[in-house]
């Protein structure tokens, strides 16, 4: 791949990330909020912004990573992820207790809760199983077998949860980022299934 296609392919995901975080960061709604507040809704969008970039590792989208570093850094974003979350958790916490109990028994009235805190927990259990998985002795069949759908549930329910929300982030910049997290991750499930197919017809055939 040449120079020049290295360089679009980062740059444009480094907008699309950028992009939305910029423009929240020029909200007016900003104005009514602690920073405590503004600490947790921006680890929130950064943590959207790293669901996106998980796929293109596992797919080999990125130019100039070998396959052994794209799974490194997998493993270490999957990791910044969980303690985004965990930032954007504690400081909604802060701020306002009795709604984060709403949300994490499942009895809040807004709609995006529910889906945010099966995210969080998906997250999470993926998370832990990646740091106990030689201790476990998960294979890597069986691995694939409890990461994917996890995958697919930190997917499906963090875009819901974000295109649900009407706050600090702009709409088109957040329409966006969502439709290419989703996209993204399709194109690799479809691009992963295809290649272990092939595989398997060329074992057969042997």
């Amino acid at each position: 791949m040449q120079g020049q296609q290295r360089f679009l392919i980062w740059a444009a995901l480094a907008v699309a990330i950028g992009m939305p975080i910029a423009l929240a960061a020029t909200s007016e709604q900003l104005a009514w909020r602690g920073p405590v507040y503004i600490l947790a809704g921006f680890a929130g969008i950064i943590a959207l912004g790293l669901v996106l970039v998980q796929p293109l590792l596992i797919g080999g989208v990125l130019p100039g990573l070998s396959a052994y570093r794209s799974r490194r850094i997998h493993q270490w974003i999957g990791g910044a992820l969980a303690f985004a979350i965990v930032i954007h958790v504690a400081g909604l916490w802060f701020t306002s207790p009795p709604d984060m109990i709403d949300a994490l028994t499942f009895s809040s009235p807004t709609p995006f809760s529910p889906f945010g805190v099966i995210a969080m927990w998906a997250i999470f259990a993926v998370a832990l199983l990646a740091a106990l998985r030689r201790r476990l002795g998960l294979r890597l069949r069986t691995w694939r077998f409890i990461h994917i759908p996890l995958a697919i549930v930190i997917v499906a329910c963090s875009v819901v949860h974000c295109l649900l929300i009407e706050r600090t982030m702009e709409t088109v910049s957040k329409a966006a980022l969502c439709v290419l997290v989703v996209v993204a991750t399709v194109k690799v499930m479809v691009d992963l299934w295809r290649r272990r197919a092939l595989r398997g017809e060329s074992i057969a055939q042997q």
